[in-house]
């Protein structure tokens, strides 16, 4: 069965990502780009890792301010400011 139709990736081939080490749903990204394009099987992905839908996706709205509302690559630690010492 498909998982992932924009890429075509089936549950099998999911599985066999996850049996060769890959274990979050950001490896099997890496590994087939399934979850990269529309993200509606996302959940289905963290479902077969047995993950279950603890973690968020595109179509679960987060609340403001909240740190997964921000997109993982802007989230950084804030520098010191050398002017305010």
């Amino acid at each position: 069965m498909y998982v992932c139709s924009c890429f075509g990736i089936t549950e099998q081939q999911v599985k066999q990502h996850a049996d060769a080490g890959r274990c979050t749903p950001r490896q099997i990204a890496s590994a087939c780009k399934a979850g990269t394009d529309c993200g509606s099987c996302v959940k289905r992905i963290q479902s077969l890792l047995g993950r279950g839908s603890g973690y968020p996706t595109r179509s679960e709205p987060q609340p403001a301010g909240s740190a997964a509302a921000v997109p993982a690559v802007l989230v950084r630690a804030e520098e010191p400011d050398a002017r305010a010492a």
